[in-house]
């Protein structure tokens, strides 16, 4: 089977959930082609087990987002069978630019890929997983860490192709990052802080804890709402980010069901919450019942001595 793979990149190169990408397809019998958008990883790309093929995709388009001119640039490249992208902002746009030009179907947001090209997402807000079928030619997005990463070892063979010349370029100025640190819809392990953290300068020690353990920092949708410093970017629930972590801490945060459907299905959560009866702990895989004033201290002690 024709698996088509639009990496996931960086300024730095590619992106680690191009690998899981890989091991979705591989597991479903596809043999993979991978597109690296501005020709960004084609290098990191070809060592991943399994990849076929790596085409780096130059031209001027590359220089900002736009999703438009992405999708025009990489779509004559894409083969007839399936296509494969991340479901981030980037991915999940150029994904479903790519299936109407070509006029197919495009599902989004998946968690789970059988052969057969059997398809499982959530839902409802995460109350119900739906589960389909699907024929090539489909474009379909993948949730970021809810698939097994193909191993490297690979030796690719790596072209270069460059669309300068063949694409009209619609080029929109890029929207500056408010910081470096990582997008919470892509990390593998996450720490949110709700309304209970009582002033949003006190998100500085959950700052101070993700850069110990690589974490990303996110917010509830009260925070949000409530402080203008804490962005919207930030935000995990039903109106925010779905996330599906290895492991999702959450300080501070009561749990609404808003926030309970965009990071339910992480693998392992721990809430800490003065409130005993907060619903996050019934979610929660271990629970601390204690203000974060006296429970950070201690992960931070803790963490230190790792």
């Amino acid at each position: 089977m024709d698996v088509t793979i639009i990496a996931e990149t960086t300024v730095d190169g590619l992106h680690p959930v191009t690998s899981q990408l890989v091991g979705a397809a591989i597991a479903i019998g596809g043999t993979p082609t991978v597109l690296c958008p501005g020709g960004l990883g084609t290098t990191a790309a070809a060592s991943i087990s399994g990849v076929s093929k790596v085409i780096g995709v130059k031209g001027d388009c590359f220089n900002s987002f736009d999703s438009g001119a992405w999708a025009a640039a990489l779509n004559p490249l894409v083969s007839d069978g399936v296509i494969i992208a991340a479901s981030a902002p980037s991915g999940r746009e150029v994904a479903a630019q790519i299936a109407a030009m070509r006029g197919i179907p495009i599902i989004q947001d998946a968690t789970g890929l059988e052969v057969g090209i059997t398809v499982t997402r959530s839902i409802y807000s995460g109350k119900a997983i739906e589960i389909s079928t699907v024929t090539a030619p489909c474009v379909i997005t993948l949730r970021a860490n809810a698939f097994d990463a193909a191993g490297e070892g690979g030796s690719a063979e790596v072209s270069t192709v460059n669309q300068s010349a063949d694409v009209a370029v619609a080029v929109r100025e890029a929207i500056a990052k408010a910081s470096e640190r990582l997008d919470v819809a892509e990390a593998d392990i996450i720490i949110s802080g709700g309304r209970g953290m009582g002033d949003p300068t006190n998100f500085s020690h959950l700052n101070e804890i993700a850069d110990m353990i690589g974490a990303a920092v996110g917010a509830s949708r009260a925070a949000v709402d409530t402080w203008d410093e804490i962005p919207h970017g930030m935000q995990v629930g039903q109106t925010g980010k779905t996330v599906t972590p290895s492991l999702y801490i959450a300080v501070g945060i009561s749990g609404a069901i808003q926030h309970l459907a965009g990071m339910r299905t992480s693998k392992y959560i721990v809430a800490i919450n003065k409130d005993p009866d907060a619903p996050i702990f019934g979610v929660a895989d271990y629970g601390i019942v204690a203000t974060w004033e006296a429970a950070l201290p201690a992960l931070k002690e803790e963490l230190g001595k790792l």
